[in-house]
C-alpha cells in the first residue's frame, strides 16, 4: 500500500470511510435508539460534561474536584483548538443522510465542517483529563464519551474518520494540560522523614472525632460507615454542639488516645484538623487524618485523599514526622495589651492582609449567594476598596497587600504551584505583595500573565522566624482558613518534626 501514490490513498482512505459509514447506518441497534440520538444532543456546547464535572465536584471529594477541574480544561482546550483551527484548516461536508433512518435524525443538522468531531474532541478530553487525575473516574466517564463520540456517526453527523480524529484530539489536549499543570499523580507525596507509629489493623485504640459539619461538599459515603467498616474497634466520637465547644472535645478524645497509649484521629476540613494540633502536641499522641471537608490541603500533601487512604496507612503502621508552623503573641501584643503566652498553630499557611478580609466577607456572604460568588464578590471589594497594610517585618516598616508564610516550601512544577514535597523541611515559605503606585493594578496584571515572581512588588523568601509589629488594632490574621484578631505583635516560626502523622506508604 505505502507504494501507492498519494490521490489513490486518499481515495481508498475516503473509500473506507464511507463504507464504514453506511455499515453503520444501514445496521440495526434497538437498545441504541432511545439513548444515542439524546445523548449526542445532550453533549452539545459541553453540557453534559459541565453537568458530570459539577457532580464530581460535589461528591467526589478532593480527588474528584480536582478530576472536574482538569477534565473541563482539557475540554476547553480541546474544544478551542478543534472549532478555531481544526475546523477552518480542514472543510468536509458532512455526510448524506439518506442510508441513515429518519429516526435517528438530530432536530437541528450541524452546518459547520465534518472535519474533526468537537464532540468526539470534547468526550475524549474530558474524559482523558478526569483519568489521569483519577482512574477510578476516568474508568466511569469513558463509556459515557465512547457512546458519545460513536453517536455522531450514528445519528450522521461525521464519518468515523472525523470521529477518531477528532479524540485523538481531544486525548492530545488532556496531555498538554498536564504538561502544563501536573497532575497528583506526578508529583511524589512528601515522604521524609518516615516515623516509628503504631499499626493498629483493627482500629483498636484509635479515638477519632468526626465534625459532620465541615466544608460544604456532600460525600458519596458517610465517613462514619466507612471508619467503622474498615476500623471495627475503634471509638468514632460524632461531633455535635450540645456537647460543647470543638477544642474542647478534641482534648478530652486526644487525652484519652494518650491515656491508652494509642492514636488520636479527626475527620473534617483544615480548621477542625487545625484545631486537632494543639492536643496532639500537648499530648504527644500521632495524628491520623481523615479528609471530611471542602478541600482538605493538609490531607492532600500528605497523600490523604479518601478516608480508605487514611485507614490503610493506619492499618499498615506508615507515617511521617511533619513541622508545624507557630504563631506566638509577643510580650504586651495580646488584644487587651496583656502579654499572651499562648501560641496558636498552623499546618498549611498564614496571611494577613488582602487575603483574611477575603475570607472575611467570603463568610458573610457565602450563606447568602454560596461560596464560588461571595469569593468573586471579595475579590471585587478588595480591589475597588480595599487598602495596603503597614506593619514592621523583621525590623523594616512596610506597605503590603499581603504577607502569606507557608508552613514548608510550596514549590512550583509547569505553570502553576502544585504542592509541598516536604512537610519537615524547617522552612516558612514567606511572600510578600508591596503596595506602591498603582500597585493594585501592577500585581493583578503581572498575577495574569505569570510573571509574579518578576515584579518589584512581589518579594519571597525562606525562613525560619519571621518578627511582624506594629499591626493596627483592628488587624485580622487567617491561619489554615481560619480568622482571627492578630496581635499588635507576634512570631512566626516552626516546631521542626513536632508531630507524627499517617499517611500511606508510596512504592
Amino acid at each position: 500500500m505505502s507504494d501507492l501514490p498519494r490521490p489513490h490513498l486518499r481515495r481508498l482512505f475516503g473509500a473506507t470511510d464511507r463504507l464504514a459509514f453506511h455499515r453503520v447506518a444501514a445496521r440495526s441497534w434497538p437498545a441504541a435508539q432511545p439513548v444515542l440520538p439524546r445523548l449526542s444532543r445532550s453533549a452539545d456546547h459541553g453540557l453534559l460534561w459541565f453537568g458530570i464535572a459539577a457532580g464530581m465536584w460535589a461528591f467526589g471529594g478532593a480527588r474528584g474536584r480536582r478530576a472536574a477541574v482538569r477534565g473541563v480544561a482539557s475540554l476547553a482546550l480541546a474544544s478551542g483548538t478543534v472549532n478555531t483551527l481544526g475546523k477552518s484548516a480542514v472543510r468536509r461536508s458532512r455526510p448524506v443522510l439518506d442510508t441513515v433512518p429518519v429516526i435517528r435524525h438530530l432536530a437541528h443538522q450541524p452546518i459547520t465542517s465534518s472535519f474533526p468531531s468537537g464532540h468526539a474532541a470534547s468526550a475524549a478530553a474530558f474524559a482523558s483529563g478526569v483519568a489521569l487525575e483519577s482512574r477510578g473516574l476516568g474508568a466511569a466517564v469513558a463509556p459515557v464519551a465512547v457512546s458519545v463520540a460513536f453517536s455522531r456517526v450514528y445519528t450522521g453527523v461525521h464519518y468515523p474518520s472525523d470521529v477518531l480524529v477528532g479524540a485523538a484530539l481531544g486525548v492530545g489536549a488532556a496531555y498538554a494540560v498536564r504538561g502544563m499543570v501536573p497532575s497528583r499523580a506526578q508529583m511524589p507525596p512528601p515522604a521524609r522523614p518516615r516515623t516509628d507509629a503504631p499499626a493498629l489493623p483493627d482500629g483498636e485504640g484509635l479515638v477519632v472525632v468526626v465534625n459532620p459539619s465541615s466544608g460544604a461538599q456532600p460525600q458519596l459515603m458517610d465517613p462514619v460507615r466507612q471508619l467503622k467498616t474498615a476500623l471495627p474497634r475503634a471509638e468514632v466520637v460524632l461531633y455535635e454542639e450540645e456537647a460543647g465547644p470543638l477544642p474542647k472535645v478534641l482534648e478530652e478524645a486526644a487525652r484519652d488516645a494518650a491515656r491508652r497509649g494509642g492514636v488520636f484521629g479527626v475527620c473534617g476540613g483544615d480548621g477542625t484538623v487545625n484545631a486537632a494540633v494543639t492536643p496532639a502536641l500537648r499530648h504527644d499522641v500521632p495524628l491520623l487524618v481523615l479528609p471530611g471537608g471542602t478541600f482538605n490541603h493538609f490531607a492532600a500533601d500528605l497523600g490523604v485523599d479518601t478516608v480508605a487512604d487514611a485507614c490503610a496507612a493506619l492499618v499498615e503502621g506508615s507515617a511521617v514526622r511533619a513541622d508545624v508552623g507557630r504563631i506566638k503573641p509577643l510580650a504586651g501584643a495580646g488584644p487587651d495589651g496583656r502579654t499572651s503566652s499562648e501560641p496558636v498553630y498552623f499546618l498549611n499557611t498564614f496571611s494577613l492582609g488582602a487575603y483574611p478580609e477575603l475570607v472575611r466577607i467570603r463568610e458573610e456572604w457565602s450563606p447568602k449567594v454560596g461560596g464560588p460568588p461571595a469569593a468573586l464578590l471579595g475579590v471585587a471589594q478588595i480591589l475597588h476598596t480595599g487598602r495596603p497594610l503597614r506593619a514592621v517585618v523583621n525590623g523594616k516598616t512596610r506597605s503590603m497587600w499581603l504577607l502569606f508564610a507557608g508552613n514548608g516550601a510550596y514549590r512550583s512544577a509547569g505553570i502553576a504551584p502544585v504542592r509541598r514535597h516536604d512537610l519537615a523541611d524547617g522552612v516558612l515559605d514567606v511572600r510578600i505583595a508591596h503596595g506602591g503606585r498603582f500597585a493594585r493594578t501592577r500585581l493583578l496584571a503581572a498575577a495574569l500573565a505569570g510573571q509574579l515572581a518578576k515584579t518589584r512588588l512581589y518579594a519571597s523568601a525562606k525562613s525560619q522566624r519571621l518578627v511582624i509589629s506594629g499591626l493596627p488594632e483592628d488587624t485580622q490574621m487567617a491561619y489554615d482558613g481560619e480568622l482571627a484578631p492578630a496581635p499588635s505583635a507576634l512570631l512566626l516560626d516552626k516546631l521542626p518534626e513536632a508531630l507524627t502523622v499517617y499517611r500511606p506508604a508510596s512504592d
